[in-house]
């Protein structure tokens, strides 16, 4: 059988760009169960323009490897490169970008503009997803955020980058830790002292602009409902935004996804 060939390049939970002759689904689902090599967690991931070609990665080697196998089911992955990956893509090459909860069900997200108009001196709480993973506390916006952490200057970033801003307002959680110093933490993996000590320590310095809360990604043990805004490749010639579409269209589109990213499993 004669199958059409996908190039993908996952972004989360490892970096790799992979030839397949999955449609997008199929390939979601060889990754969540399919595949000896079970993962149940999220998954990010973006469909990459089949013309796309850079002189980093051999893709043609790697499209010429999708032979189906001798049952004619089609080739799964044949993986091109898992290192470097999203330095050597041209942002032009990104078409939709999946998001995968826990139990498998995806969402696709589309390329939108991103003209939305920030507060200034506003605490804000970055995820970044690759290649550098880690959460922080800044006052940079979204889009001055990727500016920085791709400044050739920077000795924490890179060329290129995949990020987040996690929902949550600072000013709120600031006046419940008053009330309650026990309270649940509002990123599970970071205790909520250590959140309102940033914050303290940022005020008391508008020198700086930025401080480190966890060597891990906030979103691991959130829900994908805690996205705000959506999600950004940035670098210093250009951006790319992906809108992280409200809890109202996402369940009018895809209830089963939205059914799952709002349950307790997502936590």
């Amino acid at each position: 059988m004669n199958y059409e060939s996908h190039l993908y390049a996952i972004f989360y939970p490892h970096p790799a760009l992979i030839a397949s002759q999955y449609t997008p689904d199929q390939f979601c689902t060889h990754f969540r169960s399919g595949s000896t090599h079970y993962y149940g967690g999220k998954m990010i991931y973006a469909e990459i323009d089949l013309n796309f070609r850079n002189p980093y990665f051999d893709i043609d080697r790697g499209l010429a490897g999708l032979i189906p196998h001798e049952d004619g089911r089609p080739k799964a992955t044949k993986f091109i490169s898992s290192y470097r990956v999203l330095e050597h893509i041209d942002f032009d090459a990104l078409k939709n970008l999946f998001i995968v909860n826990p139990d498998g069900t995806s969402f696709a997200l589309k390329e939108t503009a991103y003209n939305v108009k920030h507060k200034s001196d506003h605490f804000r709480i970055m995820a970044e997803i690759t290649p550098i993973r880690m959460t922080v506390l800044t006052t940079y916006n979204f889009s001055e955020f990727g500016l920085h952490i791709t400044d050739p200057d920077n000795p924490k970033g890179a060329p290129s980058v995949l990020y987040t801003q996690i929902d949550l307002d600072l000013d709120v959680f600031l006046e419940e830790f008053k009330k309650n110093p026990i309270m649940e933490p509002p990123l599970q993996t970071l205790h909520p002292a250590r959140l309102r000590d940033a914050v303290l320590e940022l005020q008391n310095n508008r020198s700086k602009r930025l401080k480190g809360l966890t060597l891990d990604l906030a979103f691991d043990s959130q829900s994908f409902r805690k996205i705000r805004h959506g999600f950004m490749f940035s670098s210093q010639e250009q951006e790319k935004f992906f809108l992280m579409p409200s809890l109202e269209e996402i369940a009018r589109s895809n209830f089963r996804f939205y059914k799952s990213m709002t349950s307790v499993r997502n936590y």
